[in-house]
């Protein structure tokens, strides 16, 4: 692994981050997640025209700028240090990477080009809040999370050459404005039970997915289809319920979700999506650490108490310094998984053309766990104003709360790291084994 930053790196940087300094304070950030959007949509037009921001890791021939996931960790960064409502992680980590990898070339040619122009927004539905085990960062993704064939999950049966959806899912990130919706549903009953991805253009007024849509039409022109956008603690990071009733769409694919190991190569799809998105997510968070960090320190070099800066104070120095010390190694951890992920993407991580295992899921756990220390710590030592939900040190502390509960939590991250990288192989010592002895306790 090469350490050191390209020049074209160090340029989306310095170039995202004075855009974001501009345009993206704490006073904009609150306005923006009060809009019906959530997020300010002047501002993700310049991000996505300028920059490109939701096409970095897609290829050029996709309309992408065909870099791959380190660069767009440090554009999350950056947009993590801005607390930047948008919905980048739902379109270029989540919805994005499924379609390119599993989708047929009219998908593909259809799609991406939209989404690496901003012109359309993409997300990943899965049903009962089982993001985290779809993307297996949490747990083998190979089980019935997407319904198994009972209520509570998305269900598709094929109609007249297409398929309908039915069921309903939360937590949907982005998921009441997202145009592209890739959902995953059981397919097949009982008798063929299998977990497909399909496409719904939530835009199209009633036509299948990839057809032509009618020009200003939303998602409520969307037979059968309800999207809610829901209340939830983190509001720049929005989030919503679909409710589907025979709602049409299109198997991500088209026919090749009917052959032998589809269900296999959506799976396959979903883990290497979830590397990309762990690594995005985590260098997100190291930019809302780091953000508030600056914002803490400057905040104790002014506060004056007895007479002299409360900065000055040793045992405030060891609080920061502790949290400095530990926003580096989140640091180190998030582009290390990124770089991973870029290798494992490119085929030259090793043999087999994998990542180092698990190196997302651990870094994920150290950055949401030193953005929740951080957060905490900016809330405690602003005082009482800092208790306060209008100072903007909540931003970080209820960002640090809801990403864990999107992709989380911290443990089971790190327990599947260990499983992945065969800690527990043979020991019988996994943490299956473990949570049975609590039980029996």
């Amino acid at each position: 692994m090469d350490a050191a930053f390209t020049e074209e790196q160090h340029e989306i940087r310095r170039t995202l981050r004075e855009l974001l300094l501009k345009r993206c304070g704490p006073d904009s950030v609150k306005a923006a997640v009060r809009t019906p959007e959530g997020y300010d949509r002047e501002l993700w037009g310049e991000l996505a025209g300028r920059l490109g921001l939701p096409g970095l890791a897609l290829p050029a021939a996709y309309g992408g700028v065909g870099c791959g996931p380190t660069e767009l960790a440090l554009a999350c960064e950056e947009t993590g240090r801005a607390v930047l409502p948008s919905p980048l992680i739902a379109t270029a980590a989540l919805a994005a990477p499924l379609i390119l990898a599993l989708g047929s070339a009219r998908q593909r040619a259809g799609l991406l080009p939209a989404l690496a122009g901003g012109e359309l927004t993409g997300t990943l539905v899965v049903p009962g809040g089982q993001l985290a085990t779809a993307l297996a960062l949490t747990g083998p993704n190979d089980g019935d999370w997407a319904g198994g064939g009972r209520a509570g999950g998305i269900q598709a049966r094929p109609v007249d050459g297409g398929w309908r959806l039915y069921g309903e899912a939360g937590q949907v990130p982005a998921g009441h404005t997202a145009e592209v919706l890739v959902v995953a549903a059981h397919a097949g009953g009982f008798t063929r039970s299998r977990t497909l991805l399909f496409v719904v253009r939530a835009e199209s007024a009633g036509k299948a997915a990839g057809g032509a849509c009618e020009p200003g039409a939303g998602g409520a022109g969307v037979p059968g289809l309800l999207r809610t956008r829901q209340t939830v603690l983190d509001e720049t990071r929005a989030q919503a319920r679909l409710e589907l009733r025979e709602v049409p769409a299109e198997l991500l694919g088209e026919g090749e979700g009917e052959a032998a190991g589809a269900e296999a190569a959506v799976t396959a799809a979903l883990a290497a999506t979830g590397v990309v998105a762990a690594a995005a997510l985590a260098a997100e968070a190291v930019g809302a650490a780091d953000a508030a960090l600056a914002r803490t320190v400057a905040h104790v070099k002014e506060r004056e108490q007895f007479g002299r800066p409360i900065g000055s104070f040793q045992a405030v120095q060891h609080r920061l310094a502790d949290l400095y010390v530990r926003l580096q190694a989140a640091r180190s951890a998030a582009y290390y998984a990124a770089w991973s992920a870029g290798a494992a993407a490119a085929g030259t991580a090793g043999p087999d053309g994998a990542g180092e295992p698990g190196a997302a899921a651990l870094a994920l756990a150290q950055a949401l766990e030193t953005l929740r220390a951080v957060a905490a710590e900016a809330v405690q030592l602003h005082g009482g104003i800092g208790f306060t939900w209008e100072h903007e040190a909540h931003l970080y502390f209820k960002r640090a709360a809801c990403d864990e509960l999107l992709l989380g939590p911290v443990h089971r991250l790190r327990a599947r790291a260990a499983e992945a990288a065969g800690l527990f192989a043979g020991s019988g010592c996994g943490p299956a084994a473990l949570a049975s002895e609590a039980v029996d306790v």
